[in-house]
């Protein structure tokens, strides 16, 4: 039976890259995010492409809905052998920490902790079992770098992180990867991509400080060395500066 990957917080960009990526080495693919219709259009592209691949619809701000879309993958497929969890809504802002408040904070914690600490409870047990697996969260850069007046996300995302560290220390030793991708770039055509006009992408690009662009299909490779190779708990995208 060939291996699944299934892909949460799937997108017109990293997800349906990663979708190419992991089937072209035989996968075959799950597409989880809220929009049923957006996930139905990569589903009719990737089938073109002689990918096997279903959707399914799910709304990751409730942890809930998180488990029973991997039992529904698990019906469906018959097993997960990788996660990638990498939701975000396009147009998500940043908060300064003086004016985040709980409420919308709960809302960060759902869907960037308790939704993938729930799937982790979820997959873990079959992956440890069979001696082989990945599980992969993508981050922002707030989570491993916070600074002044953009939190918002970054206390969530530094929570998956510090999860993630954990998890790799334990599951290892039984084949089985975790990692996290912690992202200081826009990804080229994302959800928050396409809401960009040109002179948005020439503010926050431009200068020696400017935000970067990351393709989707060289960030889908990257995933595919970190889950092949396993030698590596975090990529830093820029690389962090040497101290």
């Amino acid at each position: 039976m060939s291996k699944v990957i299934a892909i949460f917080g799937a997108g017109s960009g990293l997800g349906t890259a990663l979708a190419r990526r992991f089937g072209a080495e035989g996968f075959r693919v799950a597409l989880v995010a809220r929009r049923a219709d957006r996930l139905q259009g990569i589903v009719d592209e990737l089938t073109a492409e002689k990918i096997e691949v279903e959707a399914f619809p799910a709304d990751l701000f409730d942890p809930a809905n998180a488990t029973a879309a991997v039992d529904a993958i698990k019906r469906r497929f018959g097993r997960v052998d990788v996660i990638s969890y990498q939701p975000l809504p396009g147009g998500t802002g940043f908060i300064p920490a003086a004016e985040l408040s709980s409420e919308r904070l709960s809302q960060y914690v759902n869907l960037l902790l308790l939704s993938p600490v729930a799937i982790a409870n979820a997959v873990l047990p079959e992956m440890v079992e069979r001696g082989d697996g990945g599980f992969i969260v993508t981050g922002g850069f707030t989570a491993a770098d916070p600074q002044p007046y953009i939190s918002g996300i970054g206390p969530a995302m530094a929570g998956i992180r510090n999860f993630i560290y954990s998890l790799h220390g334990e599951v290892a030793g039984s084949g089985v990867y975790a990692g996290v991708a912690t992202l200081a770039a826009l990804i080229k055509d994302s959800e928050s991509y396409a809401l960009m006009t040109p002179a948005m992408l020439a503010e926050i690009t431009g200068g020696s400080t400017g935000l970067n662009i990351l393709d989707p299909d060289e960030l889908a490779r990257t995933y595919w060395n970190l889950y092949r190779d396993r030698n590596q708990i975090e990529y830093r995208f820029p690389a962090p500066a040497a101290k």
